[in-house]
């Protein structure tokens, strides 16, 4: 009797044990179900939107030295780094050729004066013949009108007549050929002295040497296209940073727009420059479209060098002081729609149509805790960004007051299977 007491209690104490451990368990499992939110606030301050790109940097004008002619370098009187002025002799061409050819043009223009000569002194003997032929004929047409001689004879002065005209024009024709000649023949010579002079490069500009091409005893060949001896930087103290802009950025970069622009040599120093032109051109590259830039800058200390990489920013737009949240805000959305509040503060759905935001521009929105603790969701209009935080131009929001920029989710509780016996 006392046995069967005994199981009866201990049956009635593991009951009771099972029913408290049971109760614990749902009391923490519920409890446990509670999401934790992040917070961030709604701030006021400066906000500066940027457009960020790599470039190269170049000399605002850069001028190249070639060769006209053909021919062996024999003298370069300049290298890399080299101050040059406008007309300065920088190489030197083999010019023996030119010479040569010089002489032998100068050396055919006298012989074709001596041959206008020539045809002047024939074309003067023309003219003393043809004189001769008119007096003769004068005489023989004077004797037959006194019938002293007979017709045949005063034709044939006639014919002899005719004939020194033919040749005194023909003699004239000569020599104006000739003098043609001699023409063609001054020609010949002006060029081969152009020639000639081409043989010493000269500088065409002020400025530095930034790239030499050649070497001495190097040839040269001049065909279609002339060969670079020199690169030549106008002015180092003005450079240029050609940057490509992305076709989404693009449509917020104009000219006289400030930028700033950093290169790896000197990482800690900040350049300043200003937007001068936006090339309507566009490159295309593995389907990316981008737009060229042109950004200058001043370099009168010359620490910029030609070919330097610079990482550009484009300042597109700057305001003072706006209402600004961390953009991290506007990406949350409540994982469980049945937690949040369906309807923001005066009765717009949230997220819908009705709220604020400018026509073809989708509708953005914070989310904040209800008087429930639930989540509710808040249309905004957007401004700015600087890709860090972004500028709240409308909406329900103030200064200092906390929306959720996250949320954290309880662990799932295993299932219970119900109290094991055994």
């Amino acid at each position: 009797m006392r046995g069967m007491k005994r199981r009866a209690f201990f049956l009635a104490f593991a009951i009771a044990l099972i029913a408290a451990a049971y109760g614990g368990y749902r009391y923490f499992a519920t409890n446990g179900k509670q999401t934790t939110y992040k917070f961030a606030t709604v701030e006021s301050g400066p906000l500066t939107a940027a457009v960020s790109a790599a470039g190269t940097l170049n000399p605002v004008s850069t001028v190249q030295v070639g060769s006209q002619i053909s021919g062996q370098i024999k003298e370069i009187l300049v290298d890399f780094n080299s101050p040059v002025k406008a007309g300065q002799l920088v190489a030197r061409i083999d010019p023996e050729t030119y010479r040569y050819k010089l002489r032998q043009t100068e050396a055919d223009l006298e012989a074709t004066r001596s041959a206008v000569n020539v045809q002047r002194a024939l074309a003067y003997q023309a003219q003393v013949n043809l004189a001769e032929a008119q007096r003769d004929f004068d005489r023989k047409s004077l004797l037959l009108s006194k019938n002293f001689i007979s017709p045949a004879d005063r034709d044939k002065a006639r014919t002899t007549l005719d004939g020194a005209i033919a040749q005194v024009r023909l003699t004239e024709a000569q020599v104006k050929n000739s003098e043609s000649v001699v023409g063609q023949r001054e020609a010949q010579v002006a060029q081969a002295k152009v020639d000639l002079g081409r043989t010493e490069i000269r500088s065409p500009v002020d400025g530095i040497v930034v790239k030499r091409s050649v070497e001495p005893g190097q040839t040269v060949a001049a065909s279609l296209q002339a060969p670079e001896l020199f690169v030549i930087a106008r002015n180092l103290s003005d450079m240029q940073v050609e940057t490509s802009i992305d076709e989404a950025d693009v449509g917020r970069v104009a000219i006289g727009q400030r930028a700033n622009f950093t290169v790896d040599a000197f990482p800690q120093r900040r350049f300043e420059g200003e937007v001068r032109q936006v090339r309507k051109a566009a490159t295309v590259v593995s389907n990316v479209v981008t737009y060229t830039v042109i950004v200058t800058a001043s370099n009168d200390d010359l620490m910029l060098l030609p070919g330097m990489t610079a990482n550009v920013r484009i300042v597109t737009a700057k305001k003072d002081k706006v209402l600004k949240v961390a953009n991290a805000v506007l990406r949350f959305k409540p994982e469980s729609e049945k937690d949040a509040a369906k309807v923001s503060p005066g009765g717009t759905p949230a997220g819908g149509a009705g709220g604020p935001g400018k026509r073809g521009k989708p509708p953005s929105q914070v989310w904040a805790l209800d008087e429930g603790g639930k989540p509710k969701a808040i249309p905004i209009e957007t401004g700015i960004t600087d890709g860090t935080a972004t500028e709240i131009t409308a909406g329900d929001v103030r200064e200092g007051m906390e929306v959720i920029v996250g949320a954290t989710a309880p662990a799932k509780p295993a299932t219970p299977g119900g109290p094991r016996m055994f």
